[in-house]
């Protein structure tokens, strides 16, 4: 793995545990802090470039979705949610 490619992924991992973090609810939290570790964990020996760079898309995918739902349940009652999806 690439110098360049091994900080760009640890950068990555950082910022979705930081994100995560920032979930109100302790299921959330809990939930996608574990997800994440085991993500990392589970593909920490993969060589192939194109491999990463796969892997490296999808963890971008993954914080964009991570901030949404963090915005998403972040003080709005579920009445004050309903307004806004009908």
């Amino acid at each position: 793995m690439a110098v360049h490619t091994s900080s760009q992924v640890l950068s990555l991992y950082r910022m979705m545990l930081k994100e995560s973090k920032k979930f109100s609810s302790y299921n959330y939290r809990t939930f996608a802090l574990r997800r994440i570790k085991d993500a990392f964990r589970e593909n920490k020996d993969v060589t192939n470039p194109e491999v990463i760079q796969e892997l490296i898309e999808k963890a971008k995918a993954n914080i964009e979705i991570i901030q949404r739902q963090k915005e998403y349940t972040s003080g709005k009652t579920w009445k004050e949610r309903d307004l806004f999806e009908n």
